[in-house]
């Protein structure tokens, strides 16, 4: 028995020094890539931002987009110079330059609808679903929500996990789901709600509701995707606040399920839905964070020219639909 003791020491010893000379050979543990002052690559050292853009600075690029998808399809390829430059730099305060979404364009931005447990109130998952939110509707940090003049019922915030593609893939198997990730974003799924035709497409892709950033986490840098902290703050106030592990339909099987009708491209976007307990009503002048555990914070603006107003807060009525407490109400229905 204390041979067993001595050599399962001697093991945790080993992995912790191996965790060590990573960190004294690379400087930094978490790799989190991201776009800034338009078409520059960077990547977080601390508070800090090092200009990586060298490493791409052979190659031609016709939108920044093409940047960040050329390092996601040839990551084995970048990743050490990248670790060099960043162990090499300081960088620069993050406060220092304009941070852009880390995938402005992507050809597909697939979102997952109704995919939460809602703190475990539904008895079973909603049967699987998703939607095709428009590319044009994604801003960036420090970027402004601008809600249309639409006739809403109200306009909501939705904290998400974002599931970046890492390389070709159609009908994935769920056992091989996650060779597929290269890693992870924040994204808030702007919602326009009773506008009347039933449709996601209609009150998900407005431009601008698609906030997404700062950064991407690499997906080795994630030890357990499918058990992540996600919060959301509306004006300082903690309104969204659950974990991944809530899922009705798990990260696996969402990128299983979508991958049977489309083929999934380096830089494709999986958004893997929302717990509805906590969700408000967004509105003029409001500042918006979101930050899921290891991804960073992201920081975005509400402006409204028509200056509406709704009752601040959670929005009781929606989070109680939801979680099937009641059959009637929230989600913007108009009496």
């Amino acid at each position: 028995m204390k041979q067993g003791l001595n050599d399962k020491k001697k093991e945790n010893r080993r992995l912790w020094l191996l965790e060590l000379s990573k960190y004294i050979i690379y400087g930094v543990y978490f790799m989190k890539l991201l776009l800034f002052d338009h078409d520059k690559l960077g990547v977080y050292k601390g508070e800090n931002i090092v200009d990586v853009s060298d490493v791409v600075s052979g190659n031609t690029y016709f939108s920044p987009q093409e940047i960040m998808n050329d390092v996601i399809a040839n990551f084995a390829i970048y990743k050490s110079k990248l670790q060099e430059m960043v162990n090499a730099n300081d960088g620069v305060p993050a406060s220092s330059v304009k941070i852009s979404a880390p995938l402005p364009y992507p050809n597909q931005l697939i979102a997952m609808a109704v995919n939460y447990m809602e703190f475990g109130a539904r008895s079973a998952p909603a049967p699987i679903n998703a939607f095709l939110k428009s590319p044009d509707s994604v801003i960036g940090n420090g970027d402004t929500v601008e809600l249309p003049s639409a006739d809403a019922a109200i306009f909501h915030h939705e904290a998400e996990l974002g599931l970046v593609i890492g390389k070709k893939g159609f009908k994935i198997e769920a056992k091989d789901a996650y060779d597929y990730i290269f890693g992870y974003v924040n994204f808030i799924d702007v919602s326009a709600r009773g506008l009347g035709n039933g449709s996601f497409y209609w009150g998900k892709s407005w431009d601008t509701f698609g906030p997404m950033g700062p950064c991407i986490t690499t997906a080795d840098e994630i030890s357990d995707p499918q058990n992540l902290d996600i919060k959301l703050w509306v004006n300082d106030v903690l309104r969204q606040d659950f974990n991944s592990n809530d899922m009705g339909h798990n990260i696996a099987r969402c990128i299983e399920w979508v991958s049977q009708t489309t083929v999934l491209e380096p830089g494709d976007i999986i958004v893997t839905g929302t717990n509805h307990q906590g969700l408000g009503a967004i509105q003029d002048g409001d500042k918006i964070e979101i930050e899921i555990e290891n991804l960073n914070r992201l920081t975005v603006h509400v402006k409204d020219d028509l200056k509406r107003e709704w009752p601040k807060g959670i929005d009781q009525a929606t989070a109680d639909r939801a979680a099937g407490r009641t059959t009637t109400g929230g989600f913007g229905e108009r009496s």
